[in-house]
């Protein structure tokens, strides 16, 4: 019988190798990757300009958007939240941004400022219904995108005003050919991962989302955490509003309408599963390109535009019935 047991242990211990669990952890990661690449030999098969250096820098540049306002829905899933209200704050943020420059209190300066404070009481409040009222951020967050996308109706029904010129910078400017702020966005996805990775902060986030009652018992501030990561995706909302006013010259009332759903794709094909506490933003930037290479050889190939969005449907359905898998095999 001792015997038995010993072999048990030692096949147990084999199978829980350093190596196994990093495969474990991040068989996600590679997957997307491994689909990346697939995707690139695809594209290039299809069409000779796909894989070009001009048309990847422009895939680059055109996955800001969807790459900044996923980082901050990363976060809210990895405490096992999510954040609905990010698509009308980006059509808040971009309509009001571009509304205020256009005037004379104080140009685009005041109006990022105020975008960015409206952001952060946004994720305050959010967080704090979350908190104290004992609401699910699913419900929490619904809720405060339709007080958002009407509160926007009533300041404006369309475009409103314009951004000054050189604004566009922010959308446009290139270093050696290379985007600055899709650049600077992808930085961002690694100075992040190393936050959540290597700071206290950061590893009460995952904590929170493996198991929220034993967080609280350890002592982890749960508090604080919840207002982090909303204040967080709402600012990355509302930063991504301010980008897309620069890329299109104007905000208006329906600019962030189909964010929501695209913000939670690559999050979830990434690998960060919905109950939190497992995942990554390492795994959401890999599969912001993934999904932005696939719309863009939708476009080579003359596919109508509107099947992005079931593309992105079924890429959700899928990714969560193969984590769903994964655990059960796992258990």
């Amino acid at each position: 019988m001792s015997t038995l047991l010993n072999q048990t242990k030692r096949h147990a211990r084999a199978r829980n190798t350093p190596l196994r669990r990093h495969l474990a952890l991040n068989a996600a990661v590679y997957a997307v990757s491994a689909l990346l690449i697939v995707l690139l030999i695809v594209g290039t098969c299809m069409s000779d300009r796909f894989a070009t250096v001009g048309n990847l820098l422009n895939v680059h540049q055109q996955a800001t958007g969807l790459a900044l306002v996923a980082l901050g829905q990363t976060l809210a899933i990895l405490t096992g939240g999510i954040d609905l209200s990010v698509g009308s704050l980006i059509s808040v943020a971009a309509t009001l941004t571009s509304g205020l420059a256009d005037n004379s209190y104080g140009g685009w300066t005041a109006a990022v400022i105020a975008v960015l404070v409206l952001s952060v009481l946004v994720g305050l409040i959010n967080g704090a219904l979350v908190l104290w009222l004992k609401v699910h951020p699913l419900i929490v967050t619904l809720g405060m995108g339709a007080v958002l996308q009407g509160g926007i109706l009533y300041y404006s029904l369309g475009p409103a005003g314009s951004v000054p010129d050189g604004f566009d910078s922010l959308a446009y400017g290139r270093l050696m050919a290379v985007p600055v702020t899709a650049t600077i966005v992808v930085l961002g996805y690694f100075a992040v991962s190393y936050f959540t990775h290597h700071t206290r902060l950061g590893r009460h986030v995952y904590m929170v989302g493996d198991d929220e009652y034993a967080a609280t018992l350890t002592g982890v501030p749960k508090a604080r955490v919840i207002l982090f990561v909303y204040v967080f995706s709402a600012v990355c909302a509302g930063l991504t509003g301010i980008y897309l006013a620069a890329q299109f010259g104007s905000g208006q009332p329906y600019l962030g309408a189909n964010y929501t759903l695209a913000s939670i794709t690559p999050v979830v094909v990434g690998g960060t599963v919905l109950t939190g506490g497992r995942g990554g933003v390492i795994g959401t930037l890999i599969a912001v390109y993934l999904l932005s290479l696939l719309n863009n050889l939708i476009n080579f190939i003359g596919i109508p535009s509107h099947y992005q969005l079931i593309v992105q449907g079924l890429a959700i359905i899928i990714a969560v019935s193969l984590n769903a898998q994964r655990k059960r095999v796992a258990a």
